[in-house]
């Protein structure tokens, strides 16, 4: 049985990081103004099928909460999850391209 997933907040790095079995997945952003902006979400093949992107995404999405900021997700996958999960929705820019007005 694998171990708990630990994100960690790189803020040098702009990104929410899980470094498991000597690999690293990663949600990127950017911020501007109280925008956070979604742009990627890496999980390398070894890693997928375990709720790293998601347990990433939440991290994402639970910082954006706490710091009061609009969310604009770029990313596709971001996209979707956000789609999938009306929690989260209120939390997306309406000026965001496609947002979930």
């Amino acid at each position: 049985m694998s171990s708990p997933t630990t994100v960690v907040h790189n803020v040098q790095q702009e990104r929410f990081e899980v470094q498991q079995d000597g690999h690293l997945a990663e949600l990127d952003y950017r911020r501007t103004g109280n925008q956070i902006i979604f742009t990627h979400t890496g999980v390398p093949n070894e890693l997928e099928g375990r709720g790293i992107g998601s347990t990433l995404l939440k991290a994402g999405l639970t910082y954006a909460r706490e710091n009061g900021l609009e969310v604009v997700p770029l990313c596709p996958f971001v996209r979707g999850y956000i789609e999938r999960k009306p929690e989260y929705q209120d939390l997306v820019s309406k000026a965001s391209p496609g947002g979930f007005a």
